[in-house]
């Protein structure tokens, strides 16, 4: 009786294990199953809240299974960041002189009127000393007017009492006349010198001899042609800046595809640093001469670049729209929301509960084609998404709650 007892015990305990081990297996096979299907981590549990029906109603959400439709194919051209031409200052000495140092490399960001290196002004040494001529020279010239305006006073006066004849107070006036007429060209010399000082940089007291290269803007520094003891003169380059608030993309398009491009044509731009962030511009040219090696010609787009996140050189996606349609999963633009930088649509798990999908998309406009993150015949939320959002974050903003 004991040893029939025993058996059984060990039959129900074997059957016990092997129940364990089978719901082992399969929640690690629904986990790699979830994995395989979407491996940039889409569905969390995290991501997946519950909305009531009664709310669900007052937001007007209404969900429908997501079917290819005819999208505009979309041109992807591979580009690169560039400076445009008209935003490039090439900045020379305006006097001849000797470079004393360089105050930044390339690369760095300056602002308007920051000085970038200092420079031995010779022409600026000799404008300071024709400056000092000219003003002793106006100031004989004073002396010699205040001596005029004596003899003339004192011819008039002798004129007054017949001593002297009308003609000796006219000569001394004509004389004194002269005299100012010399100060005010040599006072006229003497400021179009300080002028010329003032373009060296030297507005005040100090040592004229030194000048400053300034940069005109706010930018980047992409260019020094300059180092300490380097002669310097109006025809040398020292430096490039360039201001990249607004930069060029510039492509190459195939032959094969020039036909579907024109000017004008709103693109966007996606660069690997900000996979999140979608930049706009406009086709500003198309280049008339074909590479005769890849069959390509150039493309060249306008973009703003706000906070200088584009850097030169940096590589970037151009995504033109054509006119040739092709069949994709397509949204409603509002059922696109944005939840931490991320784009997000809601897909809804029986009648309470909804996921944030992070998804990619392309194009702009009343519906946007879904590149990744969705499968055929989801149920996609496409009214009522704002309302989602508002619940979502309000979720996830809730405590975490333990589980005993």
């Amino acid at each position: 009786m004991r040893a029939l007892i025993f058996v059984l015990c060990l039959s129900v305990l074997a059957g016990c294990g092997k129940r364990v081990s089978v719901s082992d297996e399969t929640g690690g096979e629904e986990h790699a199953a979830a994995g395989e299907a979407h491996p940039a981590k889409h569905i969390e549990p995290a991501n997946v809240f519950e909305f009531s029906m009664e709310a669900q109603k007052r937001a007007g959400v209404r969900a429908e299974p997501i079917r290819p439709t005819q999208a505009k194919v979309m041109l992807r051209v591979t580009g690169s960041v560039q400076p445009i031409d008209s935003r490039i200052a090439h900045l020379r000495p305006l006097a001849r002189g000797r470079v004393q140092d360089v105050l930044v490399k390339v690369g760095d960001r300056v602002e308007k009127n920051q000085v970038l290196a200092h420079f031995d002004n010779i022409e600026a040494g000799e404008v300071a000393s024709q400056i000092n001529v000219a003003r002793a020279e106006l100031q004989r010239l004073k002396i010699q007017h205040a001596n005029a305006m004596r003899q003339a006073e004192r011819a008039r006066s002798l004129v007054s009492i017949g001593a002297a004849p009308a003609k000796d107070a006219e000569g001394a006036e004509a004389e004194a006349r002269g005299m100012a007429e010399l100060i005010r060209a040599q006072e006229s010399t003497i400021e179009g010198l300080r002028v010329r000082m003032h373009r060296f940089g030297f507005a005040g007291s100090g040592d004229v001899s030194l000048s400053a290269v300034r940069a005109p803007f706010s930018g980047v520094v992409i260019k020094i042609e300059a180092a300490p003891g380097d002669a310097a003169d109006p025809n040398s380059v020292l430096f490039s800046v360039a201001d990249l608030s607004r930069v060029n993309l510039e492509g190459q398009v195939y032959e094969k595809d020039l036909g579907k491009i024109r000017r004008g044509q709103a693109m966007e731009i996606s660069v690997e640093a900000y996979p999140k962030e979608i930049f706009r511009g406009r086709i500003a040219a198309i280049k008339d001469l074909l590479d005769p090696r890849t069959r390509t010609a150039g493309v060249r787009s306008e973009v703003d670049n706000p906070g200088g996140k584009l850097l030169l050189e940096m590589f970037a996606t151009m995504i033109i729209p054509t006119e040739d349609l092709h069949a994709a999963l397509t949204v409603p633009a509002d059922a696109v929301q944005t939840v931490n930088r991320r784009q997000v649509v809601f897909v809804r798990h029986g009648e309470l509960h909804f996921e944030a999908r992070e998804v990619q998309t392309l194009g702009e406009g009343d519906r946007l084609e879904i590149t990744a993150g969705l499968q055929e015949g989801e149920p996609v939320v496409v009214e009522g998404a704002f309302q989602l959002k508002s619940a979502f974050l309000a979720h996830e903003l809730q405590p975490e709650h333990s589980h005993d």
